[in-house]
């Protein structure tokens, strides 16, 4: 994909029947996600020490451009927990000059552009299912935790999972409002149970926000609300133009790349499980980074891929570019003034709605599956689901990839070593030719045949090494023989090469056969036949193991 694809913005050229049935769907979408994600986005911008406009206006740039010019349709940006911590840290340490706080997230605009450009988004794709699973599973049980206490009627505590079950296993139980928990059960129960026809028209989420907003303000005026909300335009920051500062800013810059890469790339596999579509990886890097540097221009929070906000926008509908674009619109309407319009809305009711979508989010099926699921594989999603909800994600997901390519190694050298055959007989090889089988037959146990059929890698090479020494004792000659070889990476080349050297300090005679398959260029290429003398060189395996038989006539056995 050329830059200027990556670059192209996501806007129809023209309505379809299909296209004209999804507009309702995406206004249903960005409404809701629009409503779920206000008070996340004050709550951000007040934790990060820039305000809570500055966390309103992130939602609205990242949203919007992300949308504009990501490649998951119906993902929606922005500010997210870890982006939040980071940018904590930031704006802390750079308290006496806010405008380099922002020149820092245009910075990590930049490289995330830059890292679409360079096609690094398509590797994240490789995230095994366990580690999705473990991330998607633990999302669904932090917003459920941390939706406990405002949905019993309490204040959201900000500092996270244990701290707010902490708070819900020591509360005074004569503090609950016994009325704002029935609102938010009823609320959770209508969600659950609304009307599948009604859902066509008004989607569940979007219907109980209204019902118990209604409710509340008949039969409980005293429930905790969002109440008012800051308004007025943001101001241009200019950014620092001090080389040095530049120097400085860039680690921090880096690390909220990196964090906002993960993050949206990791939420966008999400949006695909549940869409049943594929992402463009990159194209979504180049968005979120271009929503970041309009952030970091009008002094707002980085944002990312946020994964409650992104799935509840499909569970109402969206599915189109336009519901993420429609989400931020919304937000900068209430910010410009129609802040009353939502201000009723009660905590309670909020709460019930992000439990519902906490639940969803789970990754039930995987868990069903647990028992089932090689036990490796299952540690995995259970490690990375336990880090995510009482660590932080990039350290779960670490973690949880560091795991999974260890069992993944595993499985490799089980599979890999089943194409290492080592053999002096030759009725222990299938596809010998009759002149093959009477020269082998011939040499009595002094050839050993070491065909390498298949792929080899990093996996196998140390156990590859082992067994050719452990074969090697009574052998007067040696054949590796690659005419099956599909692939030999670095590592196991390395392997060959030390395999090929215990033979030749054994006084073993090294003879290669097979040259002409495609993996020799590896082993040519790093120097592994260089030892090997050409007349010991073949490109078919009965030459070489002509070759082997003169070998064994002409030299007598010691």
């Amino acid at each position: 994909m050329s830059w200027s694809k990556l670059l192209k913005p996501n806007l129809p050229t023209r309505l379809t029947s299909s296209g004209t049935a999804n507009i309702r769907g995406d206004l249903f979408g960005g409404l809701t996600a629009a409503v779920v994600a206000l008070p996340l986005a004050l709550a951000f911008g007040v934790a990060s020490g820039a305000g809570p406009i500055a966390g309103l206006y992130g939602a609205i740039a990242t949203g919007f451009f992300a949308a504009l010019f990501g490649g998951t349709p119906a993902q929606v940006s922005g500010p997210t927990g870890p982006m939040t911590v980071v940018m904590g840290a930031i704006v802390a340490s750079h308290s006496d000059s806010l405008p380099e706080a922002f020149t820092i997230v245009m910075l990590g605009g930049l490289l995330q552009m830059l890292f679409g450009f360079l096609r690094i988004g398509r590797y994240v794709t490789y995230t095994p299912r366990s580690v999705v699973s473990g991330f998607m599973s633990g999302i669904g049980v932090i917003i459920i935790v941390i939706q406990l206490l405002p949905f019993i009627g309490l204040p959201t505590s900000n500092d996270g999972v244990v701290a707010t079950l902490r708070t819900f296993l020591t509360m005074n139980t004569g503090l609950l409002d016994f009325r704002v928990i029935g609102l938010s059960a009823a609320t959770l129960l209508l969600i659950i149970y609304w009307p599948t026809r009604l859902a066509r028209t008004i989607p569940a989420p979007l219907g109980a926000l209204l019902v118990g907003t209604f409710a509340a303000a008949v039969a409980i005026p005293s429930a905790p609300t969002i109440g008012a909300i800051p308004s007025g335009l943001p101001e241009l920051v200019i950014p620092v133009q001090s080389a040095s500062a530049l120097v400085q800013m860039l680690q921090p810059a880096l690390i909220l790349a990196l964090l906002g890469s993960i993050d949206s790339l990791l939420t966008s596999l999400v949006a695909d499980s549940v869409t049943k579509t594929r992402h463009d990886s990159d194209k979504e890097l180049v968005g979120q980074g271009l929503g970041n540097i309009v952030a970091g221009l009008i002094g707002a929070l980085p944002g990312a891929g946020a994964t409650m906000r992104t799935v509840v926008n499909i569970r109402a509908g969206g599915h189109s570019p336009v519901s993420g674009m429609l989400h931020s619109i919304v937000l900068l309407a209430l910010v410009l003034g129609l802040g009353p319009a939502v201000a009723f809305v009660p905590h309670a009711v909020l709460a019930a709605i992000l439990m519902n979508v906490g639940w969803e989010i789970i990754d039930w099926g995987y868990i069903k599956r647990l028992r089932r699921v090689p036990r490796e594989k299952a540690f995995v999603m259970l490690i990375t689901l336990f880090l995510t909800v009482f660590v932080d994600l990039i350290t779960a997901v670490a973690v949880g990839i560091i795991a999974a390519s260890f069992v993944t190694a595993k499985w490799l050298a089980e599979e890999q070593l089943k194409g290492l055959k080592q053999v002096t007989k030759a009725a222990d090889l299938d596809d010998l030719t009759t002149e093959e089988t009477s020269l082998l037959n011939a040499a009595d146990g002094r050839i050993l045949i070491t065909e390498l059929r298949g792929s080899f890698s990093y996996a196998s090479a140390r156990e590859l090494e082992r067994r050719d020494i452990q074969a090697l004792e009574l052998n007067d000659v040696v054949i590796y023989d690659f005419t099956h070889s599909a692939y030999i990476d670095p590592s196991s080349a390395m392997a060959i090469d030390a395999m090929i050297d215990s033979s030749m300090q054994q006084d073993t005679h090294v003879i290669v056969a097979g040259l002409r398959s495609q993996s020799l260029r590896t082993l040519a290429g790093m120097g592994v036949l260089d030892r090997i003398p050409a007349s010991n060189r073949f490109e078919h395996r009965q030459d070489a193991i002509a070759a082997a038989a003169e070998y064994c006539r002409s030299t007598p056995r010691p």
